[in-house]
């Protein structure tokens, strides 16, 4: 019975909010007014008369019972509430037009926005993929590229790939893979051998700017703990690798990002082992809503590829 009452309130407020929703032809009529600022040039961009412009705009003024538009001879100008007004409206017809488009590049249902970490998506996770498409054609995955953690409250994403030590607050995890660093440099960059792991300090060293810490904590492993050198930096693993290669310095990467740079020789390890990183990489998503089938049938299938 309680259940039932919470259901008929919760109606009642929708059905509250219905009555001042706009129709998509009143905003579209309003956005372009606003931008435009005559009434004939939004009705030429919309391919409407300007008498039906107009009317669009009087039946949007009589829904919301505000007045919307300052009459100024030959112009319209919209008063400063309904400025804001139009600026949240377009972010609503952003979100519906972004909603047609997946509709369209998927009509069966079953699209997946995942953000990735560059270097892993290219890596790990875009030579697996086409198994995934494989198994589940149902589902389109788009990818895009995050550097960072972020809100899941304020984007569009299901679910992301995510470096660190579980620390992101609001979401689920799935551990991928842990990390394991390896310090190289362009062969022939080194005039002799190092002796010791301290003696990286004679040389220029390369660093992820997310990552300051880490030759500190790799001369810690091996001894020599107490020291955080100085490095120059970059925001990605790519251009990172590919300025070690160039002979710029000595640098700690992933061992599974630079395999193939290894075994071709174009990077060459310059002392001791590999160390493991500090963080490990997971599939995170939002603890707040349940997971859509998507994302429920990417998550089993990655627990399937992690577990070979």
């Amino acid at each position: 019975m309680i259940q039932r009452n919470h259901r008929n309130r919760l109606s009642g407020k929708l059905m509250f909010a219905r009555r001042y929703l706009p129709s998509v032809p009143s905003l579209l009529a309003l956005e372009a007014v606003a931008r435009l600022g005559t009434a004939s040039a939004a009705a030429a961009e919309l391919n409407l008369t300007q008498g039906a412009i107009s009317r669009q705009l009087q039946v949007l003024e009589g829904q919301l019972g505000v007045a919307l538009l300052i009459r100024d001879k030959h112009r319209l100008r919209l008063t400063p509430a309904a400025l804001d007004f139009v600026a949240e409206a377009r972010r609503a017809l952003q979100t519906l037009s972004q909603a047609s488009l997946t509709l369209r590049a998927n009509p069966t249902g079953g699209s997946l926005n995942l953000a990735i970490l560059p270097a892993f998506g290219v890596n790990w996770l875009a030579p697996r993929l086409a198994r995934f498409a494989q198994a589940h054609a149902e589902v389109t995955v788009n990818l895009s590229t995050r550097l960072k953690p972020f809100d899941f409250a304020t984007t569009a994403f299901d679910a992301a790939i995510h470096y660190g030590r579980q620390d992101w607050p609001g979401v689920e995890y799935l551990k991928l893979m842990d990390e394991e660093l390896i310090a190289v440099t362009a062969p022939g960059f080194l005039p002799a051998p190092l002796t010791r792991a301290a003696d990286i300090l004679h040389h220029p060293l390369l660093q992820l700017e997310s990552r300051p810490g880490d030759w500190g904590r790799w001369l810690a492993y091996h001894g020599e703990a107490g020291t955080r050198p100085p490095a120059m930096l970059f925001d990605q693993f790519s251009t990172m690798s590919q300025a070690a290669i160039h002979g710029l310095g000595l640098v700690l990467m992933p061992r599974f990002l630079i395999s193939r740079e290894l075994a071709e020789g174009r990077l060459v390890s310059v002392w001791g082992g590999a160390v493991k990183a500090l963080g490990s990489y997971y599939l995170v998503w939002p603890d707040t809503t349940p997971a859509r089938a998507p994302l429920v049938s990417f998550r089993k299938w990655l627990e399937g590829e992690i577990a070979v």
